[in-house]
């Protein structure tokens, strides 16, 4: 059984961390007000506001900075303030006894992908495809909110995960399926093939998004899951968004997926609202849900955090 991490509530103290590619401090600051206005305390790694060009510091300090708030038994939250590039970098210098034994919320998606899936599977400790730093924001949509505190500071189980009103999830092959959540951005799950942290999908549901990629390349990275034996082994596919994408040579994302994902057969909801675009459904990675499509759901079927009671909702 996946190890749930304590839920979140009003007063904890949330770990910010830069694990891939820089921020301004001017956002980073502006975002720590939000936090503090919800009600949170708020711990700033050593290394944040770094910038190292596209990376944000070395790897060992972007690693030290995360051990550090994986140690500090105040932390009951750690925030990332954005994706970009670099987090597998951070791979060979984590702890993972030490993280196995201190579970807490990890919440982020774009590149961060790479730490929510390997942490569930080497560690087994749910993680969230959900906000980042950069995301808390007065006029962040209220579907976000209500989407991230459900999922880590309630025990609300079953939960179904619906888009918001106006944006449809189609149900494109049709079954019933179950196993635990896996997946994120396409690129940076990508990025894991045929290294020491390469992700299991078998027996899996595999949930992909994608962002500021045209069709051709979109399609290159879905070919390479497909050879590596990834969506053979999946049982079902969760597709999200695939945000700000150019149409090449013709083809949109949905001519790829009608072409290349609708033939396998297997079951595969489409539109669902995740990480990069405007909405972002929290997903809870390495937790069990069930794919429907018969009746066009996706459920978790557990509660993704731990706790004797529930709290106000934010």
């Amino acid at each position: 059984m996946a190890i749930k991490p304590p839920i979140l509530q009003k007063g904890d103290t949330i770990g910010i961390v830069t694990l891939g590619s820089p921020l301004g401090a001017d956002i980073i600051n502006d975002r720590i007000e939000t936090l503090k206005y919800l009600g949170f305390n708020v711990v700033v790694g050593q290394y944040v506001y770094a910038d190292n060009g596209f990376i944000a510091g070395t790897d060992e300090q972007r690693a030290s900075d995360l051990m550090a708030m994986f140690a500090d038994d105040r932390v009951k939250m750690i925030l990332p303030t954005r994706g970009g590039v670099g987090v597998a970098g951070i791979l060979p210098y984590l702890d993972y006894a030490v993280i196995q034994r201190h579970p807490k919320i990890l919440s982020g998606y774009s590149d961060v992908t790479v730490l929510l899936n390997v942490l569930a599977q080497y560690v087994n400790l749910i993680t969230f495809q959900s906000l980042l730093l950069i995301n808390f924001t007065r006029n962040e949509p209220a579907y976000n909110y209500n989407q991230f505190f459900t999922a880590t500071s309630t025990l609300t189980s079953p939960r179904q995960i619906q888009n918001p009103i106006g944006m449809n999830q189609i149900s494109r092959v049709l079954g019933d399926v179950t196993g635990q959540i896996v997946g994120g951005n396409l690129t940076s799950f990508v990025d894991l093939i045929g290294t020491p942290y390469e992700i299991d999908t078998k027996g899996k549901i595999l949930l992909l998004e994608e962002t500021n990629e045209p069709i051709n390349t979109v399609y290159r990275y879905m070919n390479a899951l497909k050879l590596a034996g990834k969506l053979d082994d999946c049982v079902g596919i969760v597709m999200g968004e695939c945000t700000e994408c150019p149409v090449s040579y013709g083809k949109t994302y949905d001519d790829l997926i009608n072409d290349f994902l609708v033939p396998l057969g297997k079951p595969l909801m489409t539109h669902v609202a995740t990480a990069h675009g405007t909405y972002k459904a929290a997903i809870p990675i390495g937790a069990v849900a069930n794919l429907d499509t018969i009746n066009n759901a996706l459920t978790v079927l557990e509660p993704s955090v731990s706790v004797t009671s529930e709290i106000e909702l934010f």
